[in-house]
């Protein structure tokens, strides 16, 4: 199985581009030859076209600042770039040949912002989970992992699982889990699975200020 892991930081590039990005990385993300994609700081209207564009199901969670979300978005559509975060927004995982048998959520935290983990049970049994832990202090990133590892270690019982994303440290430790690989704070995680190789990052043509990473678990 092919696990792609990017923040999207809020649908933004850098340099900045003051117009909706959308088309660009929904064209991305489709080109991709991935599997499962975790995604982060998703603009909440996107996943649905990112997903139909990839040819994928999806399953969305919101995080934080979705408050008026139609003002945020009409705002964030003409100027992602002075609204950043303010714009709203959800995790998602997209996935493509197997079907979705379930969907659950984990609340992380309410403060300082509302984080949560989620994950879907696909059809083979495995379950894949998304997270977008607080980025500091540390130890609250690292109260957010351990708790997101618990709820998806609960939800699989004694089955594998995948855990990935936005671990907002380089160093990730989760019970349980083994570190399939990398880049920066951007992980995919396993339990009764192994890496299946190096992971990859791909070009992402100016677009976020993360890597999208690619790792292949089997």
């Amino acid at each position: 199985m092919r696990v792609l892991t990017w923040n999207l930081f809020h649908g933004r590039a850098v340099p900045d581009r003051p117009r909706s990005l959308l088309p660009e990385f929904r064209d991305l993300i489709a080109s991709w030859e991935w599997d499962v994609a975790l995604l982060q700081e998703v603009p909440p209207w996107w996943p649905e076209p990112l997903a139909r564009a990839a040819h994928a199901s999806e399953r969305m969670a919101l995080t934080s600042r979705n408050e008026l979300l139609p003002l945020r978005r009409l705002l964030a559509q003409w100027r992602p770039d002075v609204m950043k975060s303010a714009g709203g927004g959800s995790n998602a995982i997209l996935v493509r040949g197997e079907r979705i048998l379930e969907h659950r959520r984990e609340l992380l935290r309410r403060l300082p912002e509302r984080r949560v983990a989620h994950g879907v049970r696909l059809a083979s049994g495995l379950w894949v989970a998304n997270v977008h832990a607080q980025v500091r202090p540390h130890e609250l990133t690292r109260a957010d992992l351990a708790r997101a590892g618990a709820a998806v270690r609960a939800w699989a019982g004694d089955g594998p699982a995948v855990l990935g994303g936005d671990c907002n440290v380089p160093d990730p430790r989760i019970d349980g889990f083994a570190d399939a690989g990398g880049h920066g704070v951007d992980h995919v995680l396993v339990r009764g699975l192994a890496a299946a190789g190096k992971p990859r990052t791909l070009d992402r043509h100016g677009l976020s200020d993360h890597a999208p990473v690619l790792v292949e678990v089997a």
